[in-house]
């Protein structure tokens, strides 16, 4: 119990209780956002910060652009070691390894085996102290591409933003257009709030094939969807109502 005149401490929206999975659906704009075909992309760069980023926000994209065919590339901007921070089961160096598992069956179950990965090493956590670096190195492996994928920069979690940043800077100069796909945006954010740029928000539609290759693969990432100890410090990083929301038969990213 705090003094007399202390201020409480603020709770910061990724870590408050969130956005039912219910609103949005009873949210009938969702329904309304205009349909995006991904047909005709010849090379795609998918940019995740974390593993399980990219399926998450993009994993039905994913798929769709396995199915027909397009080259795509996952640029892994960290390798995740910092979800369970004070755990006492995985080491940094174990979730590292766990969580590379994860990801090569998550894009098994999407049916992209044979995309090119590219890890990049970066500090889970601390992305925005090598922002520009990531850029130049983004910038060079969207030279060739026609689609860059990457987290929206108003996603409030620093490495989305800095990651989504950083994609928008490598490509303004070249010919690839850009699609940021939301994560935390779902839990924070609400229909009635204005953060959110829906003016340029697309929905892509999922076949229920690929909705169901897309469930299949973020239950690959067991590190983050239950718990990895018996201990507080080892809980599940993505809760059922976290997840609730990446089980629909579309996606959103904006233009």
């Amino acid at each position: 119990m705090g003094s007399e005149g202390d201020t409480p401490a603020r709770v910061h929206p990724i870590d408050a209780e969130g956005t039912p999975e219910r609103r949005w659906r009873e949210w009938g704009d969702l329904e309304r956002l205009p349909r995006l075909d991904l047909g005709g992309t010849a090379h795609a760069v998918v940019v995740a910060p974390h593993p399980d980023d990219e399926t998450l926000g993009f994993g039905g994209g994913l798929a769709l652009l396995a199915d027909q065919g397009t080259a795509v590339t996952v640029v892994a901007v960290t390798d995740g070691e910092g979800s369970h921070p004070g755990s006492n089961v995985l080491t940094r160096a174990g979730l590292v390894a766990a969580r590379a598992v994860e990801r090569g069956r998550a894009l098994s179950s999407l049916g992209a085996r044979g995309v090119e990965l590219l890890r990049l090493g970066l500090a889970d956590g601390d992305v925005a102290s090598r922002e520009d670096e990531l850029t130049e190195r983004l910038a060079a492996v969207c030279a060739d591409a026609d689609l860059c994928v990457a987290p929206w920069e108003g996603d409030l979690h620093p490495d989305h933003e800095a990651t989504g940043r950083a994609a928008r800077a490598a490509v303004r100069d070249q010919g690839a257009r850009l699609l940021s796909y939301p994560v935390w945006m779902w839990h924070w954010a609400s229909p009635e709030g204005e953060a959110v740029p829906w003016s340029r928000a697309y929905r892509i539609d999922l076949t229920p094939d690929v909705q169901d290759r897309k469930q299949g693969a973020v239950g690959a990432f067991t590190t983050q969807t239950a718990p990895v100890g018996a201990l507080p410090e080892d809980r599940a990083v993505l809760t059922p109502d976290m997840l609730a929301h990446f089980s629909r038969d579309y996606e959103v990213v904006f233009r």
